[in-house]
């Protein structure tokens, strides 16, 4: 079996990025954490900063016992998902990219003689190379290549950082040996503790393991598709729809009240909204909550008839709230989350509501705050709330920039003019 794919992986990302747009951090300590405040967790640690054990999870109180010259940042989203897009482009360049795994990684397919392990480096290093020329060299890619997109990923890993390692198949099994279970993807803390009641304490094991007892392990088929993925073959794996939508928020001190909580809630479900339009899909169901400060939470949910309309699953939110019990204590964070979607072509149109005319207006809307930014157009729910809820950033999401901070509107708001042919005017939809 061949070389098939070819997986980078983009060291320390977030620091690194943050490294490579401030010299002054450059060969020092640096953690990126999601808010500024000492008792959240790090959601990215520089190679400088885990020299002294400091990692993602690590909260930046024990950073700082760790490491007292440690410089903590605050995630800066919208820089690191423009930096992906650079690293994306620069990596098309010498190969079309197969996969977006997350925001720091991605697998290419390899093709032809790139399939030779000696064409396989050589494509790698240039890949690190351009990314050097064109985006900065202190962002950094460990690249690993195998027969398939599990083994490359976990060859990626096997040498950090500015990596490069190259699984064939003649290196199986004995390469994967030294690793313990949880350095493989698909293996984390609970399917560990599974594997250990069955008897499956190192990797060995677990190679040797036969397919049926896999599959038990697992519970399923995922169990079947760990078994030959060790082995090299590439599993098809059946595309995935999306389940929920929904966005949550802890309150900045001056939010710690109903009154303000209410109207963030608003802001996110807007967002929420506009982020269901845009991949395609219908919601049928809302979920709101808070938590309070007590460590109580209050959460509802009501359903409704299938909609990708904001005013429809405003009044909603509403009713969801009139719903809420009278609670003293102050709310400390808020959600709302968009249930039971259905892609928009299995929408079946009602017969009793004017569909056209909700889209039209929800559509004017999205594409008024694409142009001019989120405050161009927005329902008064949200009115005390638009610059709370920024992106957050994930490994495993990248956020749209213009849906969740409106930063497109404000770069093109001095060239866009309003087109009344395209949008109507505000009055033409009953607002």
């Amino acid at each position: 079996m061949s070389l098939r794919f070819l997986f980078i992986d983009f060291n320390s990302f977030f620091a690194s990025v943050e490294q490579q747009e401030n010299p002054s951090l450059r060969g020092k300590p640096v953690a990126v954490v999601p808010v500024m405040s000492e008792n959240t967790g790090c959601i990215a640690a520089s190679y400088e900063a885990k020299k002294f054990g400091i990692r993602t999870g690590t909260s930046v109180r024990e950073a700082k016992d760790r490491c007292p010259e440690i410089v903590i940042l605050g995630a800066r989203p919208s820089v690191y998902v423009q930096y992906h897009h650079k690293l994306v482009d620069v990596v098309e360049s010498c190969i079309p990219v197969h996969t977006v795994k997350s925001i720091d990684e991605m697998a290419c397919e390899l093709s032809g003689s790139q399939k030779k392990k000696e064409n396989a480096i050589a494509l790698a290093n240039k890949i690190k190379q351009q990314i050097g020329k064109n985006v900065g060299e202190h962002i950094k890619a460990s690249i690993g290549i195998a027969p398939n997109i599990f083994l490359a990923k976990t060859a990626s890993d096997m040498q950090k950082p500015n990596g490069l390692v190259v699984i064939e198949q003649k290196d199986l099994p004995s390469i994967l040996f030294s690793l313990e279970l949880n350095d493989l993807t698909g293996i984390g803390r609970n399917m560990t503790k599974r594997l250990y009641r069955n008897g499956i304490y190192t990797v060995e094991q677990l190679w040797n393991a036969e397919k049926e007892k896999l599959h038990k392990v697992w519970g399923g088929i995922e169990g079947d598709r760990m078994f030959e993925k060790l082995r090299g073959i590439e599993v098809a794996v059946p595309e995935t729809h999306h389940t929920t939508i929904g966005h949550s928020h802890v309150l900045a001190p001056a939010e710690r009240n109903m009154e303000s909580a209410i109207s963030v809630m608003h802001r996110i479900l807007q967002k929420a909204a506009m982020r269901l339009r845009k991949l395609g899909y219908r919601t049928s169901m809302i979920v709101a909550n808070i938590r309070f400060y007590d460590g109580k939470d209050w959460a509802d949910d009501i359903t409704i008839s299938e909609t990708s309309d904001t005013l429809q699953m405003t009044n909603a939110l509403k009713a969801l709230l009139e719903r809420k019990p009278t609670i003293k204590e102050k709310p400390l964070q808020v959600g709302v989350t968009l249930l039971h979607l259905t892609p928009e072509k299995e929408h079946t149109q009602s017969m009793f509501e004017d569909e056209d005319r909700s889209s039209a207006l929800s559509s004017a809307v999205d594409e008024l705050n694409l142009r001019f930014g989120k405050a161009a157009l927005y329902f008064g729910g949200a009115h005390t709330a638009l610059e709370s809820s920024p992106a957050k950033i994930a490994f495993n999401h990248i956020p749209d920039i213009e849906i969740e901070d409106g930063k497109g509107g404000k770069e093109k708001k001095k060239k866009a003019k309003t087109d009344e042919k395209s949008f109507g005017k505000v009055d033409d939809f009953g607002i």
